[in-house]
């Protein structure tokens, strides 16, 4: 694999760090700024909506930019928008700089996925993206135990100082490695552009994405309190329990795109039903701390797990024109799944079974885009026959 894709890699270890910081510091968040745990659980939902709406946004407005100059623009904005979140005095300011932080993020992985596939030959084009998105693994295998460390001794500004650092850092290492060849070509009319969201399995994949991390994020968003009240941890083992978290996270997103390079559909059903299984499974784990140490690692890998099937099945579906637009889309996609599992958490939490019932309630939505994988799936098989 050439060099630039690791630069990539590292470009998303950043902009993952930043995303899921905030649940490793929901506890003191909530303590400094006054503000229920379900509510600083919200900073989470902002950022993800954020992501939603900026990625389709700035996608466009960079789209005549030469990738590599829209990567160091995006990270330029994500270093910024981390520094304003140390220094926020408010609630309201956090929210408003990681929504500021939020808009690099969908467009950086949407540019990054088609630089990466350009890198390889064809038949390694989801393994490429599989690379990329592992910065996005590692950040919750190092960098959010680290933050949730730094939060507990320090204080959770100095965990937004170090991935501003971190910013600072991928800028650089996107500077010196991706190479200034990868430009965009004369970009086809908005029209065409996005007309590619009128297709159908285009639409199915995106939803597909949403419900199969929404689930994830329901769970995932409030880990801490999860450990701690349910499992009986204290708040100093959380961080190495996050450790295995993020070892699954790597373990199966690398299966995932090998996977996905043999039998994409295969993978993409079968990625979902694990999933599902594993989420369900994790609502009894949980109450005890050996169960939920090995439901953490298995959490991890089977979310992961469905990274690249799901990324590499839209960007199948929208081919040619729209292909840029629809890759960001589907980045925006899992944060709009992510917005989606934070609030269901914290309505279970607040006004539905409670913290015990998170993990069950959660194992449904991944359940929901597997029926829609089927009937996509089904859609498709029907549609080669009718053209044969």
């Amino acid at each position: 694999m050439p060099l630039a894709l690791y630069a990539l890699t590292v470009g998303a270890f950043g902009i993952g760090v930043t995303e899921f910081i905030i649940m490793g510091l929901l506890m003191q968040v909530s303590a400094d700024l006054g503000v229920s745990i379900p509510t600083a659980g919200l900073l989470m939902t902002g950022y993800a909506l954020g992501v939603f709406v900026g990625a389709p946004i700035l996608t466009i407005a960079t789209r005549r930019l030469p990738k590599k100059t829209t990567l160091l623009v995006l990270m330029a904005i994500f270093t910024l928008g981390n520094i304003l979140a140390a220094i926020a005095p408010t609630y309201g300011i956090l929210m408003g700089a990681r929504l500021v932080t939020a808009l690099a993020h969908g467009t950086f992985f949407g540019v990054g996925a088609l630089v990466a596939v350009s890198l390889v030959a064809p038949e390694r084009k989801a393994s490429a993206i599989s690379i990329m998105f592992t910065g996005l693994t590692l950040a919750t295998l190092l960098g959010v135990p680290f933050g949730a460390w730094l939060g507990l001794a320090f204080g959770w500004r100095m965990a937004f100082w170090a991935v501003a650092g971190v910013g600072a850092l991928a800028f650089v290492v996107l500077a010196a490695l991706v190479p200034s060849a990868q430009e965009t070509a004369e970009p086809a009319p908005l029209r065409e552009e996005f007309a590619v969201l009128a297709r159908p399995q285009v639409q199915l994949g995106l939803a597909m994405t949403v419900l199969g991390f929404g689930g994830v994020f329901a769970v995932f968003t409030y880990i801490q309190p999860i450990l701690t009240q349910l499992a009986g941890f204290s708040q100093a083992a959380v961080s190495p329990i996050l450790l295995v978290f993020g070892a699954g996270l790597v373990a199966g997103n690398l299966a995932g795109g090998r996977w996905a390079d043999k039998s994409l559909n295969a993978a993409l059903a079968g990625t979902l039903i694990l999933l599902t299984l594993v989420m369900g499974a994790s609502a009894f784990a949980f109450h005890s701390q050996v169960g939920a140490v090995i439901a953490a690692f298995l959490l991890g890998a089977a979310a992961f797990a469905t990274v690249a099937p799901l990324q590499m099945r839209v960007l199948s579906q929208a081919g040619g024109a729209g292909q840029g637009l629809a890759s960001s889309l589907n980045i925006a996609a899992f944060n709009l799944g992510n917005a989606f599992g934070a609030w269901l958490g914290g309505a279970v939490i607040d006004h539905g079974p409670g913290l015990s019932a998170v993990p069950l309630v959660a194992a449904v939505v991944p359940l929901s885009a597997l029926a829609l994988a089927a009937f996509s799936l089904r859609l498709e098989h029907r549609t080669g026959l009718a053209a044969a």
